[in-house]
């Protein structure tokens, strides 16, 4: 999971992307939020993950610190691993920068 932006604002006062790789299948869940909150990435979290794929078994998210409480919180709750992202792993920061250049190279077409 990952958050990107601000960009240039777009409909509704959306500048920023919250976005959500499955590694496995290379599925790609992404929303435009016009403030980031926890109560934003908590919903995008629960409708666009949650309530279509069910509990996770791990989940991965850079080392930002932004919502670090409210997903301990679930994750211990739930029994899911919560991991981080290491700068010295090229591997896993190599797969969602990867995503997220395509993912900015189709916003910029658009």
């Amino acid at each position: 999971m990952d958050i990107l932006g601000p960009f240039p604002e777009a409909t509704g006062g959306k500048q920023f992307v919250v976005v959500a790789v499955d590694y496995f299948t290379q599925w790609v869940e992404a929303e435009a939020l016009a403030t980031i909150s926890v109560a934003n990435v908590w919903k995008i979290f629960h409708h666009s993950i949650i309530y279509r794929f069910g509990i996770l078994r791990t989940l991965i998210t850079d080392n930002e610190k932004q919502f670090e409480q409210k997903f301990k919180e679930f994750s211990d709750r739930f029994k899911i691993q919560l991991c981080k992202t290491s700068v010295a792993h090229p591997q896993s920061n190599g797969l969602a920068e990867a995503m997220n250049k395509v993912l900015l190279d189709g916003i910029i077409k658009k």
